[in-house]
């Protein structure tokens, strides 16, 4: 009794202990949401000098980007399980190397196994792509360098739009000096825009519309013949996505493919040694260094608007009033505005928009311990060691794009789709902190599953068992044994996202990634530079410009203009 009473009591102390430096000054700013993006922003708030705490409502920060130990000895990245898209900027900037960031390069980075007993093996190895795709299509062998290349090209032209907060018009009464600076820093964005568009030409131009505007199966069609290589590349375009292949629009989302990097190398997707926590560890180990304060189990209930119609600071779950000069949200725009906000503070136009933004999923995530690796029977190999197939991504069930579309179109009609689209990852083959050994942590990203069904709930067990099951039982198909190997799983449906890691309708992306949400039109049109209708608030997540992944930039984007607008009230 004496040792229960007695962890009470250090519990006791500890929180009465993280109230008081929470109350006991007034903050700068503070961070609603410990997610990568949040304690980016805190970790360039706090390098510029200002008093900066985190609020984080779970147990453990990195919000989608975390590493949790759910069955003992195996610990899984239980949201994003991959690394590319975080900014070179933030990575160089915050010293995250020194902070304990290791990445973990994938050769080869796809494997899609066939049910004919053929397979496909793509990655940085150039003679490797031509030599496999060959094996389909000698013509497709020879347009896929093309088509890498050209992509790359117009990732070289955004990626300086990704790194820079969008030219919004000013959204409030300003003076005449502040009216010039910001006109002039659009008028150099601009410039800018136009000059790498003449320097790209008409032709990569109007190529570069098609793929921003057409569906991805439309772009793959014209450059391929082969279905298992335009299978496995328009995997790509509709990751995290309600949409098909075919859905007008689509072909964008296909530059993720070669929009990241790995330590300069370019579309090269890795691995984070410890999981991807590791991210949002490094990075909070980086703004604690500034000088931030990080806070766990520390729930945001409400904003506190002062009498001049500015917030204040924010109220906890708990009661706890923590006072700010300003307040940067990490969560969804729709947590933001429709939750933390008070009623009848901000325009009814802007909460519509925010309100009929489209924050769907049909995506669930699947993280397994098991015993073996999977054995592909198209490789016929039987050695327990890992092989090339098991380094990278590994496409299961979608050998068409015509399989694709109809796993998409089950779920339009409410069944979770009878063939799902998995993509398999098996992180421990390169990283071994995070299973013992012999044994191995899998992720699989499913789609589609919707948030409702329409025959079922997510909450029934033996419903969620039986879909778990269907997509066991379709890797089986490609790796037999696989069903014997599970020693354990986590599944995480749109509803769970949505419930235990804060993500409105369960879109990992803080809201869909279409044309209608990107640049200028994200979160909503006339805001898309962090700031909000709500004087002294901002947003720094993913539903803020450039968007969903693990990129770092809405948050460090964010943070700088919280800087210029601080400097500016001096």
């Amino acid at each position: 009794m004496w040792r229960q009473n007695s962890r009470r009591l250090t519990t006791c102390t500890a929180a009465a202990n993280s109230t008081r430096v929470l109350t006991d000054n007034k903050w700068d700013a503070l961070v609603i949401g410990g997610g990568h993006n949040g304690l980016t922003a805190a970790a360039y708030l706090a390098r510029s000098g200002l008093s900066v705490a985190v609020l984080e409502r779970r147990h453990v920060i990195g919000g989608a980007a975390v590493t949790e130990e759910l069955i003992p000895g195996f610990k899984f990245s239980r949201c994003s399980y991959l690394q590319s898209l975080l900014r070179p900027a933030v990575i160089q900037e915050l010293e995250l190397a020194r902070h304990g960031l290791k990445l973990l390069k994938r050769s080869p980075s796809s494997f899609t196994p066939s049910r004919d007993g053929r397979y496909l093996l793509l990655g940085p190895d150039k003679e490797l792509n031509y030599s496999e795709i060959s094996k389909f299509s000698k013509r497709d062998a020879e347009a896929f360098p093309k088509y890498e290349t050209l992509l790359e090209d117009f990732c070289k032209f955004i990626d300086p739009i990704l790194d820079s907060s969008p030219p919004e018009k000013l959204q409030q009464i300003s003076s005449l000096n502040v009216r010039m600076k910001d006109n002039l820093q659009k008028s150099i964005f601009w410039a800018h825009f136009l000059q790498r568009a003449v320097a790209m030409g008409q032709k990569e131009l109007l190529d570069f519309m098609d793929l921003l505007l057409s569906p991805a199966s439309k772009v793959l069609n014209n450059w391929f013949e082969s279905d298992i290589l335009k299978a496995t590349l328009a995997t790509d375009a509709v990751i995290g996505s309600k949409g098909s292949v075919s859905t007008p629009g689509s072909g964008y989302v296909l530059l993720h493919h070669v929009m990241g990097e790995t330590d300069g190398d370019r579309g090269i997707w890795s691995y984070v040694e410890g999981g991807m926590g590791s991210v949002s560890l490094a990075i909070s180990r980086a703004a604690r260094e500034a000088g931030a304060t990080i806070m766990t189990e520390a729930e945001v209930s409400k904003l506190m608007i002062d009498g001049s119609g500015r917030v204040s600071g924010v109220l906890l779950a708990d009661g706890t009033q923590v006072r700010s000069s300003v307040v940067l949200s990490n969560a969804t725009p729709y947590r933001t505005f429709m939750e933390f906000v008070p009623h009848n503070v901000l325009p009814d136009d802007f909460l519509g928009a925010v309100k009929n933004s489209d924050y769907s999923s049909a995506t669930t995530k699947i993280n397994l311990a098991v015993d073996r690796l999977p054995q592909f029977h198209c490789c016929k190999l039987n050695s327990p060691d890992a092989g090339p197939q098991h380094m990278g991504t590994i496409h299961i069930g979608s050998e068409s794009m015509e399989e694709i579309d109809a796993a998409c179109q089950d779920s339009a009609n409410g069944i979770p789709s009878r063939r799902p689209v998995i993509e398999m990852t098996i992180p421990s083959v390169l990283d071994k902190t995070i299973s013992p050994s012999g044994k191995h942590v899998i992720n699989l990203f499913i789609q589609y599953t919707p948030y409702k069904p329409s025959e079922g709930s997510w909450e029934d067990s033996e419903y969620r068992k039986s879909f778990a099951q269907r997509c066991f039982d379709l890797i089986e198909e490609y790796a037999p044994g696989f069903n014997s190997s599970v020693i354990g799983y986590d599944m995480l449906t749109p509803p769970d996202l949505e419930r235990e890691i804060g993500l409105t309708g369960g879109n990992i992306f803080h809201g869909a990634m279409g044309l209608d949400s990107l640049f200028l039109m994200r979160p909503v049109k006339g805001w898309s530079n962090y700031r909000t209708p709500l004087q002294g608030l901002y947003l720094c997540g993913s539903g803020a410009h450039p968007g969903g992944g693990v990129m770092g930039a809405p948050g460090r984007n964010a943070a700088n203009v919280v800087i210029q607008d601080m400097k500016t009230q001096l």
